[in-house]
């Protein structure tokens, strides 16, 4: 597939594409006709660039090109910028938080606390780093920890209500199973009974303990 400058009857010029296979001639698009040079000479350039959007090629050159222009205007912003906060996943985060209908409660604690489970796991004291550096959001420790007691006193019937009411808005009204994680339980013991029996240990608790290790049996 190339161009091709076809001389007319009348005088001017006809820039097309031309497609060549099995010994046949196809003219598959005509992209202009013109009797001025520098005008025909765009027009080549636009069947070029016809050409490699069809068939999905890509020129090396004017990509590294486009490379260095776009490193240039990019070194050239961040040089200008007074500070860069990253907060993608929270802007993500915030539009699911409101989807669920957790924006009811109106404490912006709440959702930097969520937020920062879903993206960085820790310890509270982590948190307070990590919305700090992430985030720019300065929360004391002393907060988190007394809006987790008024979390547990006050808001705790009010926010499983809101995720068992989106629970079933996406369900489309039913529950059939509910899968749940507790802090595990493990005794140190000679034998299994009623209450707990042999199972695997995602602490490493065998490799640290002589007597085998028993889990409490969940009731489903």
């Amino acid at each position: 597939m190339y161009v091709r400058k076809k001389k007319n009857r009348s005088g001017s010029t006809s820039v097309v594409i031309v497609d060549k296979s099995s010994g046949k001639i196809r003219y598959l698009k005509t992209i202009g006709v013109s009797s001025d040079e520098q005008e025909l000479a765009s027009l080549s350039e636009q069947g070029r660039t016809w050409i490699e959007q069809y068939c999905g090629n890509r020129d090396m050159f004017k990509e590294a090109e486009r490379q260095v222009e776009e490193k240039q205007v990019t070194e050239y912003l961040l040089d200008n910028v007074e500070s860069i906060l990253l907060n993608g996943s929270q802007l993500i985060l915030n539009a699911v938080f409101k989807l669920v209908g957790f924006d009811a409660i109106e404490d912006n604690i709440l959702k930097h606390l969520v937020v920062a489970r879903l993206c960085q796991p820790t310890s509270k004291a982590g948190t307070v780093d990590y919305l700090k550096s992430y985030f720019d959001e300065d929360i004391e420790l002393h907060k988190i920890y007394r809006y987790l007691d008024r979390l547990y006193n006050t808001l705790q019937d009010r926010i499983q209500q809101i995720s068992v009411e989106h629970t079933r808005r996406i369900l489309g009204g039913h529950i059939g199973l509910v899968f749940y994680d507790v802090t595990t339980l493990y005794f140190e013991s000679d034998h299994s009974d009623n209450l707990c029996e042999s199972g695997f240990s995602k602490d490493g608790k065998q490799a640290h303990h002589q007597n085998p290790v028993f889990y409490l049996k969940k009731k489903y």
